[in-house]
C-alpha cells in the first residue's frame, strides 16, 4: 500500500543512518520534527463535488485525496502540515480507450478541467489542481496498462500509456527485452508520465531519454485522435512526436505509445571509483562521454555529495577502511569524488570497452573499488527517496534540482548554483546542506543534479516559504548559467515562470497557439508549462 503522505510503500522503510544524522546536525543545526495532520483531518478538508453525475467517474473523498497531488516540496507540506485546499471534484479510472474518449466527450459537455494522472510521482506540480471555477477531473490511466503488440523484428512494442516501470519491464523480460528506462521514480512512474515530461532513466547513456525511445503513438485531444506512427525516419516536415513528447498534458491524453526496445544485455555492470579532485573527475568523464565508448552510464558525485553518500552508507568500520584506502592512494575525504561507471553488452564488448575506459581513468588517477559499490547501488537505487521520509521525520526537507548545461558551462555553473541555495536563507539565519552530481553525461555536455536540505520550521507557511526562497535562488542560478531549466523532471507549475527565458518570445507563442488551436477552452491541465 502506497503511503498517503509521502513516498513509496508503506512497508518500505529507508532509516537515516545515526552518523549521517549526527554529521547533518553539524553542518545545518538540529531538526525540529512537526507532527503529521492525520488523513482524517486531511479529508475533512476536501469539499462537496461539483461533478455531475456519470458513470466511471468516483466522487469519493478519499480517492479525490490521493489524485489532488504529486510529490513536489509544496504537495509534502500541504500533506504532512494538513493546508491542503485544491481537490478534483471527480477521479476516472477508464479500462478502454472508448471508456476515455466517452470521459473526454463527457467532460467537454459538461465544460470540465481535465488533469492527466499516471502515476503521481510529479516532482514540479504536474498534478497541481488548477482554480478554474469549473469542475476539475483527474483522469488516471492506472487500468490502461497493457502491452498490446510486441514486433520482434523491428524491436518495437506498444503499450498503454498507463503501465508502470515495473509491470512494463516484467512484460518485456518474459520475451527477452527490455526498455532500458530507470528512473528513480521507476516502481511507481508511468510511461505516459515518462513521455509528457521527456524523463531520463538512469541508464540513458546507453540506451537514450524517453524521446529516444518513444517511437510513436496515439494522443486523444480535444479536437480528436492525433496518430503518430513509428518511422524509423522521417524528413516530412517537423516530426510531430515532439510536439507529444513534453507537453505535460496541455495537448490531450496519451493512451497508446510504441517504444524501441533492446534485447536483454548479456552483462549489465557497473564498477565503482575515486577521482582526487572534483576537477580532474569532471574532465575524466567528460572525455569518456566524448570518446563515445558503448557505456550505461557515468554518475560523478562531487566531494559534498561524496561524503554526505558515505555519512549514509551506514556502516562506519567499512566506510573508514574505504576512506584509509582512499588516503593511501592519493584521493583525500575532503577532495575525493565517487564515481559510478556502467560496462553494458556482449562479454567480449565489455572486456574491449573496460581496457578503452581504462587507459582514460588511469590517466586521471582514478581509483578503483571494483564492483562492490555498483551493486549496491543497483540494489538501492529506487530506495534512496525513501530518504525523504526520514528526513521529514528528523526535522529536514530535502528537495532536489536539475538542469544541464554544455562542458565549459559546468564547472561554474555547479559552483555558482550551490552558493546561491547555501546562501538563500541567511536572512533567516539558516544554513543549507547543498551536494550535487553529473548523472547523465552528453559529447557536448552533461546534466547536473542538486541536492539540497534544509531545516524545517514550525509553520506550514514558513517552511513554503523558504521552499519558495531555495526553489528561485536555484532557478535564478541556472538561468544566468545558460541551462535549462529542466533537464528531465519537466516543467509543470513549478518551472514554468522560467520558461520565458529558455523559449523566448516567440517560442513561448508558438507553443500557446499550438495549445490554443488543440484545447481552445483550456479544459487540458491549465496552468501548466507556460
Amino acid at each position: 500500500m502506497k503511503r498517503w503522505n509521502g513516498w513509496g510503500d508503506l512497508s518500505v522503510n529507508v532509516k537515516l543512518p545515526e552518523k549521517g544524522l549526527e554529521i547533518l546536525k553539524g553542518l545545518i543545526g538540529e531538526g525540529s520534527p512537526g507532527k503529521d495532520v492525520s488523513i482524517e483531518k486531511i479529508l475533512e478538508r476536501v469539499p462537496a463535488s461539483n461533478m455531475p453525475s456519470r458513470d466511471l467517474v468516483s466522487v469519493n473523498q478519499e480517492t479525490r485525496l490521493h489524485h489532488a497531488h504529486g510529490q513536489s516540496m509544496s504537495d509534502w507540506i500541504d500533506l504532512r502540515c494538513g493546508t491542503m485546499n485544491k481537490f478534483p471534484d471527480g477521479v476516472a479510472f477508464p479500462s478502454t480507450v472508448e471508456e476515455l474518449d466517452d470521459l473526454m466527450e463527457f467532460a467537454g459537455k459538461h465544460g470540465i478541467t481535465v488533469v492527466p494522472y499516471g502515476g503521481g510521482t510529479s516532482v514540479t506540480g504536474h498534478l497541481k489542481i488548477p482554480d478554474t471555477g469549473r469542475p476539475v477531473l483527474s483522469l488516471s490511466l492506472r487500468r490502461l496498462n497493457r502491452l498490446t503488440k510486441i514486433d520482434p523484428e523491428s524491436q518495437l512494442a506498444t503499450f498503454e500509456a498507463g503501465v508502470l516501470g515495473p509491470e512494463l519491464e516484467a512484460r518485456l523480460r518474459t520475451k527477452g527485452f527490455t526498455l532500458g528506462h530507470f528512473p528513480q521514480s521507476f516502481e511507481y512512474s508511468s510511461l505516459g508520465g515518462w513521455i509528457m515530461t521527456r524523463s531520463s532513466g538512469q541508464q540513458s547513456l546507453h540506451y537514450g531519454k524517453i524521446e529516444n525511445l518513444f517511437a510513436g503513438g496515439e494522443l486523444h485531444t480535444p479536437k480528436g485522435v492525433m496518430n503518430l506512427p513509428p518511422f524509423p525516419a522521417s524528413a516530412a516536415g517537423p516530426d510531430l512526436r515532439h510536439l507529444v513528447l513534453g507537453a505535460e498534458g496541455r495537448l490531450g491524453v496519451l493512451t497508446k505509445a510504441i517504444v524501441r526496445i533492446s534485447p536483454l544485455p548479456e552483462l549489465d555492470d557497473v564498477y565503482g571509483y575515486f577521482f582526487p579532485s572534483w576537477e580532474s573527475g569532471v574532465e575524466a568523464v567528460r572525455e569518456l562521454a566524448v570518446s563515445r565508448l558503448p557505456l550505461s552510464m557515468i554518475r560523478l558525485s562531487n566531494p559534498a555529495e561524496t561524503f554526505t553518500s558515505l555519512a549514509l552508507a551506514g556502516s562506519e568500520s567499512k566506510t573508514k577502511l574505504l576512506v584509509a584506502y582512499l588516503n593511501l592512494r592519493g584521493a583525500r575525504e575532503k577532495e575525493a569524488c565517487m564515481c559510478l561507471i556502467g560496462f553494458i553488452g556482449g562479454n567480449h564488448l565489455v572486456s574491449a570497452v573496460k581496457i578503452e575506459a581504462k587507459t582514460t581513468l588511469n590517466r586521471f588517477n582514478a581509483v578503483p573499488v571494483g564492483k562492490v559499490m555498483g551493486e549496491a547501488w543497483k540494489k538501492n537505487r529506487f530506495r534512496m527517496p525513501y530518504l525523504r521520509n526520514s528526513l521529514w521525520e528528523s526535522g529536514y526537507a530535502v528537495d532536489t534540482f536539475e538542469t544541464a548545461l554544455t562542458w565549459g558551462k559546468v564547472l561554474p555553473a555547479v559552483k555558482s548554483i550551490e552558493k546561491k541555495i547555501r546562501d538563500a536563507l541567511t536572512e533567516h539565519d539558516e544554513k543549507v546542506h547543498v551536494f550535487t552530481h553529473l548523472s547523465h553525461l552528453y559529447t557536448t555536455g552533461s546534466s547536473i543534479y542538486t541536492t539540497f536540505v534544509f531545516r524545517m520550521p514550525k509553520t506550514a507557511g514558513e517552511a513554503l516559504r523558504r521552499w519558495q526562497i531555495l526553489k528561485k535562488a536555484a532557478s535564478l542560478a541556472v538561468v544566468e548559467a545558460g541551462g535549462t531549466i529542466s533537464h528531465h523532471h519537466g516543467v509543470g507549475f513549478d518551472h514554468k515562470e522560467y520558461m520565458g527565458a529558455e523559449k523566448g518570445p516567440v517560442g513561448v507563442s508558438i507553443l500557446k497557439n499550438v495549445f490554443d488551436h488543440v484545447d481552445p477552452d483550456r479544459r487540458m491541465n491549465p496552468g501548466k508549462l507556460i
